[in-house]
């Protein structure tokens, strides 16, 4: 994928919200911002528009003038530190932009003889904050715009994407969903905790707050949580997992995240088969079966000291 900048845009009023400062209001448990900035982490370079603020993290800062001009200023604000061929837009409160999202908007940007492309929401709006554009023609419509108006604070931003050959991309129901108002936050707090969705998104807000970048089967870790909670005793399903993680980190010390995937996989899999060694000797002692040793489960073994002497 060929090298881009991301502007986010982060300032306004948020007079929807009482005037609360959105890109920092939690989803998940994380801020609105960090996980936008999670989604386009790929980013040569990433500026943010608006006040500062902790972020996950590193970016560069800066404001449009004049502070509160609008969305057009705070473009052309950020747009004015970018160097990339290819600039993605995005707004600060999408708490459910995906890095797939992202990937999408660049590669329908990159298509022959298009300026940019936008999400389009369900209802087939465009979101021309949710897009990517080529930066060239974005700084000519920018600069058109403000010398025909006298500058760029105070104006909609249909003014930039009616003149732009642009590519649409479906949003799906979730990545163009914004949060304006707070009954917009419930939505989305409400929605990450849905039974198909909140595993997922607690791993990724596990992983973001300990700065981990590591793709794992987390079906794997589930099924070895399992047997060794039912092999072995229900403690032992945290405890084994850590165990396994502390084996692959060290395992994988100073290896890339695919190395580290594969040494948390292959630590499973040895966790996972022990487990059920130990469900299986605890099946057959509740039956008095045999173990595999050829004695009753649970017995003595013989004196390997003396085994063949024929000492009686």
């Amino acid at each position: 994928m060929t090298a881009y900048d991301v502007i986010v845009l982060a300032g306004g009023a948020a007079k929807r919200l009482g005037g609360a400062d959105k890109p920092a209001v939690r989803v998940g448990g994380r801020a609105l911002l960090d996980r936008v900035l999670a989604a386009s982490a790929g980013a040569a370079l990433t500026v943010v528009v608006g006040g500062r603020r902790a972020t996950a993290r590193p970016v560069v800062w800066t404001c449009e003038v004049p502070q509160g001009g609008g969305p057009l200023a705070a473009l052309g604000a950020g747009l004015r530190l970018t160097t990339a061929e290819r600039v993605l837009v995005l707004s600060a409160d999408l708490p459910f932009l995906g890095p797939g999202t992202v990937d999408a908007l660049l590669a329908a940007a990159g298509q022959p003889g298009r300026e940019g492309a936008l999400c389009v929401d369900p209802d087939g709006r465009d979101q021309p904050l949710v897009a990517a554009y080529r930066a060239e023609p974005l700084r000519r419509e920018l600069g058109l715009i403000a010398t025909e108006y006298g500058g760029l604070a105070g104006l909609p931003l249909r003014l930039l994407t009616a003149d732009l050959d642009l590519a649409r991309v479906d949003a799906g129901p979730d990545a163009a969903f914004d949060c304006d108002t707070w009954d917009d936050i419930a939505a989305a707090r409400a929605r990450i905790r849905e039974h198909g969705a909140v595993l997922d998104e607690w791993i990724t807000s596990v992983k973001n707050e300990l700065g981990i970048e590591l793709d794992v089967d987390t079906g794997v870790l589930l099924d070895l949580a399992r047997d060794a909670a039912h092999g072995v005793a229900r403690p032992a399903a945290p405890l084994t997992t850590f165990l396994v993680g502390y084996a692959a980190a060290r395992a994988s010390a100073g290896a890339g995240p695919d190395e580290a995937a594969a040494a948390v996989a292959e630590a499973s899999r040895k966790a996972t088969a022990l487990a059920l060694r130990w469900e299986a000797e605890a099946a057959a002692a509740a039956k008095g079966e045999s173990d595999t040793a050829g004695g009753p489960a649970g017995a003595a073994k013989p004196d390997a000291g003396r085994e063949g002497t024929g000492t009686p």
